[in-house]
């Protein structure tokens, strides 16, 4: 039995281990036998040393590699930045000349600003791209503005190198004050555009307490052999009339230039209806735009010595109304300090408003030529304004005015009653001198009539000189309402704006030569028109020209419908009330004239000696006497 060892749970035997043995024995052996000698184990550290040697040389000179290639790189791309601002900067002068250092920038924008205004301005141009007028809204009820940045020009154009440059492609520094945030505000503030610290084009704006007339003011600075224009300088104005009322189309019939000449301050205009263009040989002092209600102004202190002016129609537009362009001329000494003093009014088409400046402003308000002006200048606005100062409803101050207006007019609607009273009683005389008269000459009607004219005492023509006389006064009013600035946006009833058309139903097409909506106001004016005419048409029986005459007065206020349809309701409602207020006049003096009474004064004048012919009846006779010979003439020249 074989011997056995046990340790813990393992039992080996006596070969297993001494075969373990012998196997640890050779592997030690074969170990110690293959160990490298010191010289082996020298010279393998020697390579292991040399190796390690020649790597860190090998990333050395890796690294160094990659700094001259960056180093390398760096002067390339500093070479071609310095090349490319090089032709830049080439490119610049030859472009923009002297001025090339100001043609670069960012736009910012900066605001002056009171109680009336808001008046924004760009450093692209240095020039005023809006203006805010912050007592006034849009139809819409938006801020009013004057202007927009893509709708507005004003640039100098300068000669310089040869080449012609226009001051609104450069950028200019604000002076004096840090203007570096956009929307500072300020009541005053400089804009240079340099060509260095001592040699500059400066723009100075000035707001000068509340009022919508400001300052600016123009200085060339050490620019005597920058700027090489000979004797002259242009400055280039543009602006496309923003669309502020209801009604474009009559924003645009109302929008036009006006001008003021220096040696007589008359004014000048150009017509509003169509596109227009006009060149100005004389020397003006100051140039409007001006739209229907706001007017833009500039006012030279120097003067503009020509101009080219334009208006151009941009109905098509549902932004704008008109463009209006002024292209104007200025003296240029060339010296190395030229100033240019100018103002801008850029405010409401308010009468007393403009006057005020005492420059002939208010001018520009379209009030009539002549007498109809002077009616509205020293009759109808003052009453007014006198009526507005009592802070009554506008619809109430036009009722008040059409009522003096008619107090005013009474004699004269008086004596035109009566005499179609007087007509009305000769009537059955009248008729029988045209039955007796059927048949024979016309010449002897003529003269018969005209001779129971005279014999009665009665004028002809009596009821038609009151009415004539009473026309200045209705076109005056005609003139006046639409030009108020103060019946915009004023309402009354069922009309909004007094201002425009009142409407009371949009209809769904557009009616040629009425429009796309009906006015209740002017309806009412139609139909009082008509019965008026109704009223007073016996005065047209019995004569042939009369009766003609009659259709004619029934197809007027047909006529009229569609043109007032458009119109300002004002002036529509004064054109009601003035009829209805005549209305009442004539049955007051109907009921206190009696017409029995006049045809006894008739009869008792006629038993008087004919009274001499008068010139006027003279004159009746001889070109009845004259057309009846033409008559004939005409008549033996067929047969």
């Amino acid at each position: 039995m074989p011997l056995v060892y046990k340790r813990g749970k393992e039992i080996m035997d006596k070969n297993t281990v001494i075969g373990l043995l012998l196997i640890g024995a050779i592997l030690i052996g074969a170990s110690i036998y293959n160990s490298p000698s010191r010289d082996e184990i020298a010279i393998q550290k020697h390579y292991r040393d040399s190796i390690a040697a020649i790597t860190k040389v090998n990333q050395k000179v890796a690294i160094q590699d990659q700094i001259a290639n960056e180093i390398k790189a760096q002067n390339t791309a500093f070479n071609d930045t310095a090349i490319a601002d090089s032709a830049k900067h080439i490119a610049l002068q030859q472009k923009f000349g002297s001025f090339y250092a100001s043609a670069q920038g960012s736009l910012e924008n900066y605001t002056l600003e009171n109680e009336l205004l808001k008046v924004n301005i760009s450093n692209k141009g240095g020039r005023i791209t809006s203006v805010v007028l912050k007592k006034f809204l849009t139809h819409d009820s938006l801020p009013l503005t004057i202007g927009d940045l893509d709708s507005s020009q004003f640039t100098f154009n300068l000669n310089n190198q040869n080449k012609t440059i226009s001051t609104q492609d450069f950028f200019f520094k604000p002076q004096g004050k840090d203007f570096s945030i956009s929307g500072n505000q300020s009541n005053s503030f400089k804009l240079r555009m340099e060509v260095s610290p001592s040699q500059y084009l400066e723009y100075v704006y000035t707001l000068k307490g509340n009022s919508y007339l400001f300052d600016f003011q123009v200085n060339m600075v050490g620019l005597s052999d920058v700027i090489t224009n000979k004797d002259k300088i242009t400055l280039d104005w543009r602006e496309k009339a923003l669309s502020t009322e209801k009604y474009k189309e009559g924003e645009s019939n109302a929008s036009t230039i006006y001008y003021q000449f220096n040696e007589d301050n008359e004014l000048d205009y150009l017509t509003e209806a169509g596109d227009q263009q006009e060149t100005v040989e004389k020397k003006t002092n100051w140039i409007g735009f001006k739209k229907q209600y706001f007017t833009s102004v500039l006012v030279s202190k120097q003067g503009f010595t020509k101009g080219n002016i334009e208006t151009v129609n941009l109905l098509s537009s549902k932004k704008y109304t008109k463009e209006l362009k002024a292209n104007l001329e200025l003296p240029y000494s060339g010296s190395n300090a030229v100033s240019y003093d100018f103002s801008f009014y850029v405010g409401p088409n308010h009468f007393q408003t403009l006057k005020a400046f005492d420059m002939g402003f208010e001018k520009q308000i379209p009030l009539g030529w002549g007498i109809l002006g002077w009616i509205n200048k020293f009759a109808v606005i003052p009453v007014f304004n006198f009526l507005d100062g009592l802070n009554w409803s506008y619809g109430i101050i036009i009722l008040v005015l059409t009522l003096l207006i008619k107090i005013v007019l009474l004699p004269l609607t008086y004596k035109a009653y009566m005499s179609t009273a007087k007509m009305k009683v000769l009537k059955p005389e009248m008729d029988e001198i045209n039955t007796k008269f059927e048949k024979e000459d016309p010449m002897k009607k003529q003269q018969a009539v005209m001779e129971l004219y005279r014999k009665a005492g009665v004028n002809p023509l009596g009821g038609c000189l009151p009415v004539l006389l009473q026309m200045p006064i209705l076109f005056a009013m005609f003139r006046f309402f639409p030009a108020s600035i103060e019946l915009r946006q004023k309402g009354f009833l069922w009309a909004t704006d007094l201002s425009t058309y009142d409407s009371i139903y949009d209809l769904p097409v557009n009616i040629p030569f009425y429009g796309d909506h009906v006015s209740l106001f002017t309806l009412l004016m139609t139909v009082s028109t008509l019965l008026y005419t109704r009223m007073n048409s016996s005065q047209f029986s019995g004569n042939a020209q009369m009766e003609s005459m009659k259709w004619i007065m029934y197809l007027m206020p047909i006529v009229f419908l569609g043109v007032f349809n458009n119109y300002s309701a004002g002036l529509s409602y004064y054109y009601f009330l003035a009829n209805m207020m005549t209305f009442t006049q004539q049955a007051i003096i109907k009921k206190l004239v009696n017409e029995d009474e006049i045809h006894r004064k008739i009869q008792e004048h006629k038993k008087k000696p004919a009274a001499k012919k008068s010139g006027f009846q003279a004159r009746l006779e001889e070109m009845a006497k004259q057309a009846q010979e033409r008559q004939k003439q005409q008549g033996n020249k067929k047969k």
